[in-house]
């Protein structure tokens, strides 16, 4: 594992009880839930925002490639 830094969170008494429940419930310890929580969570936050992008490059593109479907179309009916 490459370098790693210490860091202090605060978090609700409940949480961490959670939190200590699956490290006796894995045999893992409280640091390695946490990392892979973070991991989680920045791994959906990357695709959500990609998935945004992608709606949005959608939708700029939208009206032309409307306008492509629509010159191909009537050039189709000429035929």
């Amino acid at each position: 594992m490459p370098a790693s830094k210490r860091i202090i969170i605060t978090i609700s008494e409940i949480l961490l009880s959670e939190v200590d429940h699956f490290t006796a419930l894995e045999n893992r310890n409280r640091s390695e839930i946490v990392r892979e929580a973070i991991m989680f969570y920045l791994d959906n936050r990357k695709r959500e925002l990609m998935i945004e992008q992608m709606k949005k490059g959608y939708m700029e593109m939208a009206p032309i490639n409307l306008t492509i479907a629509l010159e191909i179309s009537s050039l189709e009916e000429d035929y």
